[in-house]
């Protein structure tokens, strides 16, 4: 996603309580699409939503209606001076009309209020309903979509979704479909009554709405590069600030402060000038717009003067017509604000509808199987699978694994190892065979039945803020203390935990700072052990931690992997020389096993990725100590 995708630029008008215009907005691929799609959602509230649109409408006629009365009230007290002046003494103000007026004047207004509150009301907590259930449904998604679907989008891209995206949606529903109501029947309504009282007045009104048209286009279309430019560069600067915070040791230790220092003066420089044109440009729309307004007010009075005094209109007609007229441009302001509004939110409606329309990984069998008593043999029977139809990975691998045996899983970078797991643990579906736990295809089993039954370590760890005691619990409901503690000492994370202040209670902060890596990769062990399983996969686990470390998670994996089926990823082939069976992958398929001592006597891959390994190894020993 691009930087700027999500950027709306609001201007305000100086000295007006006028709606800001919206420049620079991401627009909608497929409007109508998309609007029928959401139509679609918006469906089970379609009759909360036509009550909001009634109260929001009878607001607005009761609204529209108040300077007519006005006018009226201003005729009779017009009037009834008159007469006074004349010396018609017994017919002069009628205070009983005029107090009948601004009671009803009152009233009205009074009424206006009070559909405006309720409307608002209403759709504050319809708007925060509809929003909840597509906030929901987006995240009872995600859990059903394939790992494939999450490997093509960043994270960034789909918290985007689901938190701004939705945000906008949710900010559109609760103020400018109500905008959109009231602008539309105000601007109808407001017509009306302007060519009721007088068509030739409403005339210059209606001359002056194309002028001001065009000037705000031929300003606007002037200052959107300057709104990109701003969007691109604000862009950059928080990158750039977030790089070099994230940085901020290696800085510091490589002196390049300046450097930073720099090039953010040089990206703040651009936005700068980006910043001050843009903002410059569309402020000058606002003094040229009140001219135009001005100009169209002088030319009602002078006009509304002539009629008059000719007695084809009163004064209360003129004070009323300009008081329409200057409220003409608020919902033309308001609708042209809308436009761009709805194009940013159905774009932004789009990607929700996209995680939502995504196609779903295969639903779990009506009658599924269970393994009882699982004793952990493994069968994979001329497995076929690719990422891309038009570019296989894994042809027609088959492999047997019998029961608390372990097992090696060995090559190159995008060899398919990691796959290979993925499909044992269902995070894709094969395309051709099957594999077996126990005599019983893995297709009938409930993915939560099949993963009770594998513990998965991967490289990557990942702890959530938390204690260390919620961590390790995290894989199963109701576990006890003596559990927790268990599975801590088969994966030697006991010792260490209990040297810290909090011990099983040491809160891990978000980013899992305030323990080592190596300690964070013993954990992940420890959770993995707790559910019991029959199956373990350690994807990597040595890779990202000391020697010491490395010691430490060896002999846990000792333990653990004792009476257990285990499969082990390693790039460090000097820690999987006692499995039972290793695996040499290359291209997705399996090249060559036997056990370690068998595949040297071989003398080919796997030979020569060991033989690489250690001479590497021997290499630096060699250079370090001058031999």
């Amino acid at each position: 996603m691009s930087k700027t995708a999500n950027i709306t630029q609001k201007i305000r008008p100086h000295g007006r309580g006028g709606p800001p215009i919206v420049m620079a907005t991401e627009k909608s691929k497929d409007f109508k699409g998309t609007l029928l799609k959401l139509l679609h959602f918006l469906k089970p509230f379609y009759g909360q939503l036509i009550r909001v649109f009634l109260f929001a409408v009878a607001s607005t006629v009761f609204g529209i209606f108040g300077p007519k009365i006005l006018g009226e009230a201003i005729d009779i007290l017009f009037d009834g001076t008159l007469n006074t002046i004349g010396g018609n003494i017994p017919q002069g103000i009628d205070f009983d009309s005029l107090t009948k007026m601004l009671f009803l004047l009152f009233g009205i207004y009074l009424l206006s209020s009070v559909f405006n509150y309720v409307q608002e009301y209403m759709m504050a907590g319809i708007s925060q309903r509809i929003i909840r259930k597509m906030r929901t449904d987006v995240n009872n998604k995600l859990h059903v979509l394939p790992l494939d679907f999450h490997d093509t989008k960043t994270h960034g891209e789909i918290l985007s979704r689901v938190t701004n995206d939705i945000d906008t949606i949710a900010s559109t529903l609760q103020q400018s479909l109500i905008q959109l109501i009231t602008s539309s029947f105000m601007l109808i309504g407001i017509t009306i009554i302007m060519l009721v009282i007088s068509p030739l007045m409403s005339l210059i009104t209606f001359v002056s709405l194309p002028l001001s048209f065009l000037i705000t286009k031929f300003i606007t279309s002037r200052s959107q590069k300057y709104f990109v430019g701003q969007a691109r560069e604000l862009g950059n600067l928080n990158g750039h600030v977030e790089e070099m915070y994230g940085g901020h040791a290696v800085i510091k230790a490589f002196n390049c402060e300046k450097k930073s220092v720099d090039a953010f003066k040089k990206t703040n420089g651009e936005l700068y000038q980006h910043g001050w044109k843009a903002q410059f440009i569309t402020s000058v729309i606002f003094p040229i717009l009140n001219f135009m307004s001005n100009l169209s007010f002088v030319a009602i009075c002078v006009l509304g003067g002539y009629l008059t005094a000719n007695g084809k209109i009163t004064l209360g007609v003129i004070q009323a017509f300009s008081s329409y007229s200057r409220q003409f441009n608020h919902p033309i302001q308001q609708l042209s604000q809308i436009v761009n509004i709805l194009q940013a939110t159905f774009a932004a409606a789009e990607r929700v509808f996209e995680i939502l329309e995504a196609k779903e990984q295969l639903p779990d069998t009506a009658k599924s199987l269970v393994v009882n008593n699982p004793k952990g043999q493994v069968d994979f029977k001329h497995i076929h699978f690719r990422y891309k139809p038009e570019k296989p990975l894994i042809e027609d691998v088959s492999i047997h694994v019998n029961p608390g045996q372990l097992i090696a899983i060995v090559g190159p970078t995008g060899a398919g190892k990691t796959t290979l797991v993925n499909l044992l643990m269902r995070f894709y579906e094969i395309d051709k065979g099957a594999i077996l736990i126990d005599g019983v295809n893995i297709n009938s089993m409930r993915r939560k039945d099949l993963h009770h039954l594998i513990g998965m370590v991967l490289q990557d760890t990942w702890l959530f803020k938390g204690t260390i005691r919620e961590n390790i619990a995290f894989g199963k409901k109701g576990v006890t203390d003596e559990e927790i503690v268990r599975a801590a000492k088969l994966a030697c994370a006991d010792g260490f935990i209990r040297t810290l202040p909090a011990g099983y209670e040491t809160e891990i902060n978000e980013e899992a700072g305030n323990i080592s890596q190596g300690q964070k990769q013993l954990i992940t062990i420890a959770r993995a052990l707790v559910v019991q399983p029959r199956i373990i996969i350690l994807d990597e686990a040595t890779s990202s931690v000391d020697t010491r470390t490395e010691v430490l998670i060896q002999k846990a994996m000792k333990r653990i992997m004792e009476g257990h089926t285990s499969f082990v990823i390693a790039h460090r082939l000097s820690t999987i020389k006692d499995a039972d069976n290793i695996l040499v992958m290359k291209d997705g398929n399996i090249i060559e096993q036997g056990t370690h001592l068998e595949l040297l006597k071989q003398g080919t891959f796997y030979c020569e990725l060991y033989n690489s390994q250690f001479a590497n190894s021997q290499n630096e020993f060699d250079e370090h100590f001058k031999i």
